[in-house]
């Protein structure tokens, strides 16, 4: 019986495997006609798309295709298609739906022309990025546009596009990046709410748009009496007369709740707790257990725009300061719907995770459907400001021995949460964004553990996308095949935290590229550039310009290495441990004398794996 069992087990799994992979040639074979159909729907008078051939069929074929990106070299499933600048024309390419996995799309600066699908939606509905600018497509904006939820970079400016803007546009949340400037649009501007905060450059060169934050509509309520008076005087008829008066007091009370809506200071949603001020704060530390709402609403200032010192994809932080001084950080948890009883357990699991180079979780609050998380202030804020500042030309560089402490630092707290801290944590969402900085600059690792009160996850896909397993520019490749968070992920994006503090450059862009080069900067990501320098030898060429000729070459070029270690490797088992990570950085910086005594158990190899096979099951 126990071998008919076993036998049918494996004869399941069998079967289980043989669907997988046929789906997964399914899925190659779609994407490869998906491209098919790109190169046959387009005009290419430049001959750019030479490279597109479909001759050899060999895995991964298609990602080494002019403009396109796999998600992993070794699959024939596309990840972004690239286009801009080519000469292209024709019509927006319907073959693209066949290209599921997309997540970026670009046709900028091409001669495509004609309407948008209407079902635009259907044919790339989990792209992220949409980038139609500089082109001659005309015909209204399709509103199902509003339904690609994903996007965060919307570019259609400098095309013909006529109509008025959607008014369902309002509902694309993510979007930070945003323009319609110079087409034939019209009408009123949509009334973007909360953080989609779009200035007139976003709108400009379009004659009939008006309204925030553009000119006012020409509605105006004088104009709209002299036509009314005018009616009357003409002699209309009594019917006009009250239309008319219907009309002026319609557009009076859209302009009301125009105004209601406006939500210029992005508090809203803290006004809306108003009656819920004397609801209690949890604090781990009883000395101040009294604390209430009305304590954090009045230390910052209802949650003002202003306090706002920094944004991520597990919310935005504020920063707070109570009536004794004590200043905080007050993060506003994104989309959480999980219940009040189990954020209680999570919170009073991480409230009892405790490092030096941890952000310390002080308290938590839950009003109505708002998650408050309190902090300990850190006076420096966040190491990406700190690399990349709004204002370059004025900000002086940060020095090699700062960038150094950090990055041991730092290593010291992820190594921490994998190999010591009880529960053993996964970051999963490990940036520049995510570290703090104390006055003297010691790094303090943040939104540990805050992964799990994320929403349920719909689809593996549409969790990568959403950003589950971190921000685009630090998640690990192998994440978009198996979808499983592991310790070695928070090496990779470790690793690309420790290329920006030695390149000075970001994730996900580079802005400069080899002296002696003449073409445009590098388009890739910053592990794309450093692995073209590696390949060409040319890995000098990424250290940050500022630091170079200051007596540390060395220690920069150690550094570097370890970064390539934990991002190069194709197979995950390749990269090294957070705690060979952090011993690595520590012997580079010795001589500093930034660490102090070791509180970090020594791995052992079947301990690192009960721990992934403890990740897995949860």
């Amino acid at each position: 019986m126990g071998s008919r069992l076993v036998f049918a087990i494996f004869l399941g799994g069998n079967c289980l495997s043989l669907l997988l992979l046929s789906s997964l040639i399914d899925a190659n074979q779609k994407n490869i006609d998906c491209l098919l159909a790109i190169k046959s729907q387009v005009e290419d008078p430049n001959d750019y798309l030479s490279s597109w051939a479909f001759i050899n069929q060999t895995e991964g074929f298609i990602c080494k295709f002019t403009g396109v990106t796999c998600w992993h070299d070794d699959e024939n499933r596309v990840l972004s298609i690239k286009l801009g600048g080519f000469g292209l024309s024709g019509k927006f390419p319907l073959g693209i739906k066949q290209c599921s996995d997309l997540t970026g799309l670009d046709l900028s600066r091409n001669n495509f022309s004609g309407p948008l699908p209407s079902n635009i939606t259907d044919l790339i509905p989990l792209v992220t990025t949409l980038d139609l600018s500089y082109n001659q497509f005309s015909g209204p904006i399709p509103p199902t546009v509003s339904n690609i939820t994903f996007l965060n970079t919307l570019m259609l400016q400098h095309n013909q596009f006529t109509g008025t803007l959607p008014p369902q546009l309002v509902l694309l949340g993510r979007l930070n990046k945003f323009s319609v400037a110079d087409n034939r649009l019209t009408g009123p501007v949509p009334n973007f709410n909360g953080s989609l905060h779009f200035g007139p450059d976003s709108f400009a060169n379009n004659p009939g748009l008006c309204g925030r934050p553009l000119d006012p509509c020409e509605a105006s309520t004088g104009s709209r009496g002299k036509v009314v008076v005018a009616a009357a005087v003409g002699g209309l008829t009594v019917a006009a007369l009250v239309v008319g008066i219907a009309l002026f007091f319609y557009f009076r009370r859209m302009a009301v709740v125009r105004k209601k809506n406006d939500d210029p200071e992005g508090n809203k949603w803290a006004k809306s707790l108003k009656g819920q001020k004397g609801v209690k704060v949890f604090m781990f530390k009883k000395s101040v257990s009294k604390m209430k709402l009305r304590d954090l609403m009045k230390a910052t200032e209802e949650f003002k725009k202003d306090n706002v010192i920094g944004k991520g994809r597990t919310g935005t932080m504020y920063k707070g300061v109570l009536e004794d001084g004590t200043p905080l950080m007050i993060k506003r948890l994104q989309d959480s719907l999980r219940s009040e009883k189990e954020l209680e357990s999570e919170m009073n699991t991480l409230g009892s995770v405790k490092h030096r180079n941890l952000v310390p979780l002080l308290g938590y609050c839950v009003a109505k459907k708002e998650r408050l998380l309190i902090y300990e202030h850190m006076p420096n804020g966040y190491l990406y400001d700190n690399l990349h500042p709004a204002d370059e030309e004025s900000s002086k560089p940060m020095d090699w021995p700062s960038r150094l402490k950090i990055a041991i630092g730092a290593a010291k707290g992820l190594a921490w949460l994998h190999h010591s801290c009880n529960p053993r944590i996964i970051h999963r969402n490990i940036s520049s964004k995510c570290i703090l900085l104390t006055a003297d600059y010691e790094p303090k690792i943040s939104d540990f553990g805050l992964a799990r009160l994320m929403n349920p996850i719909d689809t593996h896909l549409s969790t990568f996308v959403n950003g589950e397993f971190g921000d685009f520019g630090y998640v690990a490749p192998e994440y978009s095949r198996t979808m499983v968070a592991t310790p070695k992920g928070d090496v990779y994006s470790f690793g690309v935290v420790l290329l920006e503090l030695v390149t000075g450059q970001k994730a996900t862009s580079v802005t400069r590229e080899s002296e002696e080069a003449e073409e445009e900067s590098f388009k890739g990501n910053l592990v794309e550039w450093i692995t073209k320098l590696s390949s060409e030898s040319k890995l000098q060429e990424a250290i940050d310009r500022s630091l170079l000729r200051k007596s540390v070459d060395d220690e920069i070029f150690k550094v570097l290495k370890v970064a390539c270690n934990c991002v190069l490797p194709e197979v995950p088992k390749q990269r090294p441990t957070m705690f060979e990570v952090y011993q690595l950085l520590r012997a580079i910086g010795e001589s500093y004398n930034f660490t102090t005594d070791d509180d970090i158990l020594v791995p052992s190899e079947s301990g690192e794996a009960d721990f992934i096979e403890e990740l897995i099951v949860r």
